[in-house]
């Protein structure tokens, strides 16, 4: 459901985006469409996932797409944002406490955190190791230095989290 949890997100016409661990662009080029005269960067730590964004963008004159390359710590963005979007890929994340800390510098002021996970009980998905319950999501981010913000339950196999800084 890409489009209610778009919706949820509450985004304005100018927002400027982050989708981290954007993998094809599934969200990206959705929430270029979103966001028509703002900016959208599509992050990943794989060059070859950025090299099908552009691609993909360039075929659907979206010229509102920026990829850009992270590291494993570091989503690299080259400008604060007002919305970061984390979907199936919170589980990835190494580190997570220091990443999200350092991670608060790259909200404008106002700005969220969506993460969008598999839930535990989940019929498909990452092994359940690599699953977290809400209160785990948000112990984690806790120690980041962020405060839940929002919580949607229409995702049948996923959470839907929204943390913005303490």
């Amino acid at each position: 459901m890409p489009g209610r949890v778009i919706e949820a997100l509450g985004l304005a016409p100018t927002a400027a985006v982050a989708d981290i661990g954007a993998g094809t662009g599934y969200f990206s080029v959705r929430l270029a469409k979103a966001v028509p005269s703002g900016t959208v960067y599509a992050v990943d730590v794989e060059a070859s996932m950025l090299d099908h964004i552009r691609q993909r963008a360039t075929g659907e004159h979206l010229a509102n797409i920026t990829t850009v390359l992270a590291a494993p710590d570091s989503p690299k963005l080259p400008k604060p944002v007002n919305v970061i979007l984390i979907v199936d890929t919170y589980h990835h994340i190494p580190s997570r406490v220091a990443y999200f800390r350092g991670l608060k510098s790259s909200l404008l002021p106002g700005g969220r955190v969506a993460i969008v996970d598999f839930k535990k009980e989940s019929p498909d998905g990452p092994p359940p190791e690599f699953r977290f319950t809400p209160e785990q999501i948000a112990g984690e981010m806790k120690q980041a230095g962020f405060v839940v913000d929002g919580r949607h339950d229409f995702l049948p196999r996923q959470l839907f989290l929204v943390f913005k800084p303490e």
